[in-house]
């Protein structure tokens, strides 16, 4: 018995280095790490002693995160050269890459009818098609190692809609059916997928949002509906009601560092609810009940 349980206690021991090893050390490339939650995920992941690499547009934003270690990179997840240079500059350095953790968004609010095709597609761009074009990069790399993470920032509003989101309701949905896909398809090559879906977070997003609808919504037939929505959007944005943006940060490591990572993370403020109350009700109470939380008035 004695050495039976001796046994166990070395058999413990050795699973706990091993998952030690494991969850430590990987090269994690973040894009959308100028601000907010990729900023925040990038100096985390960084002080549990992974090697991150920062990426955006904006490279003098991500500076404070060099005191941590993370290297930054220079890159436009809508310019397939800027992310070709900055995965083979990585590679050079590095020789491998572990995680992608795609962050990058892009959301602009407006009645379908008001938002421009310049402003749908930039949503698309940014959101899907950067978000893929990434994924294509590094795949090739974590073939050959055999092992490998993408981990994709979609939202809960890639399972629910709200009016006057439609476009970044789209750009979302894109995101979990391409992120379901890939998940099977890339199994068999010891590559795992994991979507991280956030609800309400206390970031400026909804505070942009507000005012994009504001903005495409002045002088049009959508005002008077639009601006009650906007109002609430800025407001909530503002308060102290919605999740902490380290709540996010959490999951992504959770996605990053797990031997076996879920296929979601669903997580903050109204997340659960919400998407709980839209698969269960009917469309037209659906409706009804996003017009009236939205303060949207029939004219």
């Amino acid at each position: 018995m004695h050495f039976e349980k001796q046994h166990r206690n070395v058999l413990h021991e050795r699973r706990q280095r091993l998952n030690k090893v494991y969850d430590m050390n990987k090269v994690i490339l973040i894009t959308g790490a100028s601000s907010g939650i990729g900023f925040d995920a990038a100096r985390t992941l960084e002080r549990q002693g992974h090697r991150v690499y920062a990426a955006a547009r904006r490279t003098e934003l991500m500076e404070p995160l060099r005191a941590d270690g993370v290297e930054i990179m220079k890159m436009d997840v809508t310019d397939k050269a800027s992310m070709a240079a900055g995965v083979e500059q990585l590679l050079a350095k590095e020789g491998r890459i572990d995680v992608l953790v795609n962050n990058a968004g892009y959301g602009y609010f407006g009645a379908i009818e008001n938002v421009s095709d310049a402003e749908a597609r930039r949503q698309m761009e940014v959101n899907v098609f950067g978000l893929a074009e990434m994924t294509r990069l590094v795949l090739p790399t974590m073939r050959r190692q055999g092992s490998g993470r993408i981990v994709n920032t979609a939202s809960i509003v890639g399972k629910i809609v709200l009016p006057f989101g439609g476009w970044y309701h789209v750009s979302k949905y894109s995101v979990e059916a391409l992120s379901d896909a890939l998940r099977m398809e890339v199994k068999p090559f010891g590559i795992d997928v994991a979507i991280i879906e956030p609800g309400g977070i206390k970031t400026d997003w909804g505070i942009i949002a507000a005012q994009h609808l504001t903005e495409s919504s002045r002088g049009t037939a959508y005002e008077a509906a639009a601006m009650p929505e906007a109002k609430l959007l800025d407001t909530a944005y503002r308060s102290n009601l919605l999740s902490k943006p380290s709540v996010v940060t959490r999951a992504i490591c959770r996605a990053v560092n797990s031997r076996h990572p879920r296929a979601r993370y669903r997580i903050g403020r109204f997340s659960f609810t919400g998407v709980a109350t839209h698969s269960l009700l009917p469309a037209r109470w659906w409706d009804a009940l996003m017009r009236r939380f939205m303060k949207i008035k029939l004219g």
